[in-house]
C-alpha cells in the first residue's frame, strides 16, 4: 500500500515543502530511501524499525521504498524520522490516513519512541502556514517555537504512540495556543547597566547615538579605559523588538538550533562576540548544507568585536558587504543562500600594539612605523563603513574613587525610543528604513539637507580628513540621530559638529 505524508526541508532560513512517500509492497524484506537523502536520513531506517517495534506496533516484513520528495532537493537531518514512522503505519494500516494530507509532520524519533526535538521549526511552520498546511504535528520539546505562527494549528506530542493515536482519534485533542504578548515581555531589561560605568560622559552619549541611529561604533583606548564594559551595555538601551523583528531573529536561531532553552520567541536582542580568531565562515555562515554565522545570528541586535586589530584581515574583509547591504550570500555548488544581517557592529581596540599611545599615564613604547603597520590591519572602506569612532581614555584615580555612578539604562533607554519613533514616524511610508543608519542617497537629500554655515563645516571637515564621500555621508546619518535626540525637526551646524567629532580614527591617520 501507498503512504504520503508531508513535511519539509531547511534550505537557508526558509522552508520547502518535501512529500514523504512510503511504498510497502511485496518483495524481499528491506528498506531503500531515495531522494538526496543525507546520512542521518539513511541512518533513520534503524532509528524507525526499532521505534516502531519498541513502540508495540508491528513492522512490516515487506519492501519498503521511502522517496523523499521532489528528488532534486538535498535532505538533511533527523526530522524525517517521524513523518517516515507515521507512512510506515498509514501504509500498513495500523494508523489512520485520513489526516495526513492536511498536517505537516517533522521530528526525531528514538529507540524507544521519544520524540526528540529538531531545529528549524519555526521557519517550517511560517511556510506550511503560507502553503495551507492545516497544522502541525512536532516533538512536544518544539511545540511553542511553532505555536507562534498564528493561524496554524499545532499539535505537540512526547511519544510516538501518541501521534498514531492522534491520527486514529483527532477530536481528542487541542492544538496549542500561545500569549505572543506575554512571550515578548518574558525577559526583563539587560542586567548590565549604565550605571555601573562612571565618567566617560563622551563614550556614553556615543553609545546613546548608535542605539538610537543603528551606528556602527568603535571604541580606541588603552587597557583598563572601559571599552568592553561599554560595549556590553549597549544592548540594555536598545528599543525592545517588535512581533515582526523577533519573529526574524527567531527563525534564524531555531535554524542555528540555538532555541532549546529559549522557549519560543527569541524577545530580546541578540549580542553575539566571536573570538578573535574566528574565521571568515563562522562570521558570515557556510557549511556544505550552509548554516548562519555570527553576523545573522547577530541580526536585529549586536555584534561585538573585542580587539577588533588582532581579528585577521581577510576576515574583517567579510564584514564589507553585509555592513553595507544588511543581508549576506552564501554560494555553494549545489545551491546559493541568503540571510538577513541588519546588526549594529561595536568594537574595540587599542591605539597601538603596546596600547598606550596618547594615554595620559604611561607612555607610549611602539615606533611611529608600528602604529601605522598596527592600523593596516583595517581597511579604509571597512572603516568608512563605521559611522562612531570615539576615544575612551583612561580614568584618573580620583575618577574611580571619587567619581559617582552615571545614568542608568532605563532613561537612557526611553530617549532612544523615542528618537527611533521619530524615524519611524519618518519613513512611515517606507518600511526599508528603521533607523538613521539605514538612509540611502535619496533619503539624505530630503531629510539631511544643511544650511550655509552645517555645509561650509562639513566641506572643511572633508578636505582636512580626507574623508570619503561615503564617510561624509556617515557623518550626514549621525547628525541626523543627534537632531532626533534633541528633538529637532532640520539639521543645524552643532549636530554636524558633533557628528564630526566622532571620526577619531580619521584624525589619527
Amino acid at each position: 500500500m501507498l503512504a504520503r505524508v508531508w513535511s519539509a526541508s531547511i534550505v537557508g532560513i526558509d522552508a520547502l515543502k518535501v512529500g514523504v512517500e512510503i511504498d510497502v509492497s511485496a518483495g524481499l524484506p528491506g528498506i531503500v530511501v531515495v531522494g538526496l537523502p543525507d546520512t542521518a536520513v539513511q541512518e533513520s531506517r534503524e532509528r524507525v524499525k526499532a521505534a516502531l517495534k519498541n513502540a508495540g506496533y508491528a513492522f512490516p516484513v515487506r519492501k519498503i521504498v521511502i522517496n523523499l520528495a521532489p528528488a532534486d532537493l538535498r535532505k538533511e537531518g533527523p526530522s524525517f524520522d517521524l513523518p517516515i514512522s507515521v507512512g510506515i503505519l498509514a501504509a500498513s494500516e495500523q494508523v489512520s490516513a485520513q489526516l495526513l494530507g492536511d498536517y505537516l509532520f517533522l521530528g526525531e524519533v528514538s529507540l524507544d519512541g521519544i520524540l526528540r526535538p529538531v531545529a528549524g521549526v519555526l521557519p517550517i511552520a511560517a511556510a506550511a502556514q503560507k502553503m495551507g498546511i492545516a497544522g502541525l504535528v512536532v516533538p512536544a520539546d518544539n511545540v511553542r517555537e511553532a505555536a507562534v505562527v498564528q493561524g496554524l494549528a499545532v499539535y505537540g506530542f512526547k511519544y510516538l504512540s501518541e501521534v498514531a493515536d492522534f491520527l486514529n482519534q483527532s477530536e481528542r485533542y487541542q492544538p496549542v495556543k500561545l500569549n505572543l504578548i506575554e512571550e515578548l515581555d518574558k525577559n526583563p531589561l539587560s542586567s548590565a547597566d549604565l550605571k555601573d560605568v562612571k565618567g566617560q560622559a563622551h563614550a556614553r552619549r556615543a553609545l546613546e547615538i548608535a542605539a538610537a541611529g543603528g551606528h556602527n561604533l568603535v571604541f580606541v583606548g588603552p587597557p583598563g579605559s572601559g571599552k568592553t564594559m561599554l560595549a556590553r551595555r549597549l544592548s540594555g538601551i536598545l528599543p525592545p523588538l517588535s512581533f515582526e523583528e523577533a519573529l526574524e531573529v527567531t527563525q534564524i536561531h531555531s535554524v542555528a538550533g540555538l532555541l532549546k532553552n529559549k522557549g519560543s520567541l527569541v524577545s530580546d536582542r541578540p549580542f553575539r562576540s566571536p573570538h578573535h580568531s574566528a574565521s571568515g565562515p563562522s562570521l558570515v555562515g557556510g557549511g556544505s548544507f550552509p548554516r548562519p554565522g555570527e553576523i545573522s545570528l547577530a541580526h536585529r541586535g549586536v555584534l561585538f568585536l573585542d580587539e577588533l586589530t588582532e581579528f585577521k584581515r581577510d576576515v574583517l574583509e567579510f564584514l564589507r558587504q553585509p555592513l553595507e547591504d544588511g543581508y549576506v550570500t552564501v554560494s555553494r555548488t549545489r545551491q546559493s543562500v541568503m540571510f538577513p544581517a541588519q546588526f549594529t557592529l561595536v568594537a574595540s581596540t587599542n591605539p597601538c600594539p603596546c596600547g598606550y599611545f596618547g594615554d595620559s599615564i604611561q607612555a607610549c613604547t611602539c615606533s611611529p612605523r608600528q602604529r601605522e603597520q598596527y592600523w593596516a590591519k583595517l581597511s579604509g572602506p571597512l572603516m568608512d563603513r563605521i559611522d562612531l569612532q570615539v576615544a575612551v581614555n583612561r580614568l584618573k584615580p580620583e575618577e574611580i574613587t571619587r567619581q559617582p555612578t552615571g545614568e542608568a539604562s532605563a532613561p537612557v533607554r526611553q530617549r532612544v525610543r523615542e528618537a527611533r519613533d521619530r524615524t519611524l514616524e519618518r519613513f512611515k511610508t517606507d518600511q526599508s528604513v528603521r533607523c538613521n543608519a539605514a538612509m540611502q542617497s535619496n533619503h539624505l537629500r530630503q531629510w539631511c539637507q544643511l544650511d550655509d554655515a552645517a555645509r561650509n563645516l562639513l566641506e572643511g571637515a572633508i578636505r582636512k580628513l580626507g574623508l570619503s564621500a561615503r564617510a561624509s555621508d556617515r557623518i550626514l546619518k549621525v547628525a541626523r540621530t543627534i537632531a532626533d535626540l534633541a528633538g529637532d525637526e532640520n539639521l543645524q551646524t552643532h549636530h554636524v559638529a558633533e557628528a564630526i567629532q566622532y571620526r577619531t580614527i580619521d584624525r589619527m591617520q
